[in-house]
């Protein structure tokens, strides 16, 4: 797209009313643009209107209709989730109109250089953790996108004395045409939105756009243990930075000695067995107050290795502020964005060691009755559930289930065979993962059914889960799918959660 200040004077159709689609429009709207704003929810359903019609924005809500876009529309900027069927989209892509969602527009817009990160799994704690970080090394961060403020928003504040870091999904990405991160982040791709994007080929495309515009001024960090990760960095023409767990690397972050590389099926405990970081001081969530066996593993560090070969330590993985093997992989790949940018090594062993939970990613929520309760609602895929078991210790009863998106979730076969006591199924896949179960040969699998309920089924599913547990183990919700068949989004589902454990 151009820059927005050449749409003076031309008409342009934001599609949602959502946070985003409400700054793109006011943005817009300020820079002389004829605005349209559409959404198919009805206007009782849109509180946001009023405000944007206050300002002169025209506001269509309770469907789209057909003349929307038309000959004289030059840009559409649609809500990230609305897909490229919807009927407006279809028609700005039929009639030749650039559709975009707002990261392209805060691309144009900011004077900061920007730290892009997406994945499938980690990059709310990630992206939190670079602020911390940033913030920590005095290079003045702002953290926005897909983490909750709007990027168009952050990006009109930003002057050249801060450094942007943006969250980014799969679907503000797909919606980009020339957006150049000067660091740009990939933590790992796991299958997940097939619904939305219609293959892996689609998704992993759309990830891959974090790194299309980069020059070789520019860094691209990526994992060097995920193959998706390492088959797109053979392409790039950015200067690389890796991070790995389990492998000492000519010049990136990593774990000295390295982890061993996780086999296909799940050991019992293999995840919090050898990961030093779970048997440390209390409050962790290895125990929420316990503390794990000691075990005769090395001590391991999280080294940098910079170009010229140095070596500089920057912690032990021990002291990390949160837990997990893939919190280790968090921390890497933070470090490596904020060395990418310019912190200085030794800015970051503090941020790295006070670090805490983000709220709704393996969260400890309460004990009682010696059960330890875990708020995982963020983990929306097999592959973040799978992470969360491995970062706790002792018998787990696992609450999951949520919007079926076609999978069959044996992926999950391995994890309900060696690490759960128990299982609580909800929502629109209990029975797929309750099949699954059945073939793990677990006998203490509870379904809960409260029809459209949220309320009411969230709590019954805490107490069916707390009916299974004994003192010493952990209640985990991680449902290992979205939210969106009961549940208005994963933070609404994880509040509800907190609520029934604190009413036991």
């Amino acid at each position: 797209m151009e820059h927005p200040t050449l749409y003076r004077g031309r008409k342009i159709v934001v599609l949602g009313l959502a946070r985003s689609g409400v700054a793109v429009a006011k943005l817009f709207h300020r820079l002389g643009a004829e605005v349209v704003v559409n959404d198919r929810k009805s206007r009782e359903e849109s509180p946001e209107a009023a405000e944007l019609e206050q300002l002169g924005v025209e506001v269509i809500c309770g469907g789209h209709p057909q003349n929307l876009v038309g000959s004289t529309t030059s840009l559409l900027v649609k809500n990230p989730g609305i897909p490229y069927s919807a009927p407006p989209v279809a028609a700005a892509l039929a009639l030749g109109v650039e559709v975009v969602t707002e990261v392209e527009v805060a691309g144009h817009l900011s004077a900061a250089p920007i730290i892009g990160i997406t994945g499938s799994n980690g990059k709310t704690t990630t992206t939190t953790w670079i602020g911390e970080m940033l913030g920590a090394a005095g290079l003045k961060p702002i953290v926005a996108g897909n983490i909750g403020r709007p990027l168009c928003e952050a990006a009109e504040e930003a002057s050249a004395d801060n450094i942007l870091v943006a969250e980014l999904s799969s679907f503000q990405l797909k919606g980009t045409s020339s957006f150049r991160p000067r660091v740009a982040l990939l933590l790992n791709v796991a299958e997940t939105h097939l619904d939305y994007h219609g293959s892996m080929e689609d998704y992993v495309a759309s990830k891959a756009k974090l790194f299309d515009h980069q020059t070789e001024e520019d860094t691209a960090v990526l994992n060097a243990d995920d193959p998706f990760c390492v088959g797109i960095a053979a392409k790039l023409r950015s200067r690389k930075l890796p991070f790995s767990l389990t492998q000492r690397l000519d010049s990136g972050v990593f774990i000295d000695p390295p982890y061993a590389p996780l086999g296909g099926e799940l050991d019992a405990g293999a995840t919090a067995s050898t990961d030093a970081n779970t048997e440390r001081r209390d409050g962790a969530a290895g125990g929420g107050g316990q503390q794990g066996a000691a075990t005769d593993e090395p001590e391991r560090r999280i080294v940098y290795r910079d170009a010229s070969g140095e070596e500089h330590i920057l912690l032990p993985v021990a002291e990390l502020g949160i837990p997990g093997r893939h919190n280790a992989a968090n921390a890497l790949a933070a470090a490596a964005a904020c060395l990418a940018i310019g912190a200085e090594p030794e800015a970051l062993a503090a941020p790295l060691r006070e670090f805490n939970a983000v709220e709704h990613r393996l969260e400890f929520v309460r004990e009682a009755g010696g059960v330890r309760y875990y708020n995982d609602s963020k983990a929306t895929n097999p592959t973040a559930t799978t992470m969360a078991v491995g970062s706790l210790q002792g018998p787990i009863v696992l609450i999951a289930g949520g919007l079926d998106r076609g999978s069959d979730y044996m992926e999950l076969l391995p994890l309900f065979k060696s690490r759960l006591k128990g299982l609580v199924l909800l929502g629109q896949t209990r029975h797929k993962l309750a099949h699954v179960a059945e073939l793990a040969g677990m006998s203490a699998v509870r379904i809960v059914d409260a029809g459209d309920d949220a309320e009411s089924t969230i709590s019954a599913a805490v107490r069916e889960a707390a009916a299974l547990a004994a003192p010493g183990d952990a209640v985990l919700l991680s449902p290992a799918c979205a939210s969106w068949d009961m549940f208005p989004s994963y933070e609404v589902r994880g509040c509800m959660f907190k609520d029934s454990a604190h009413t036991l």
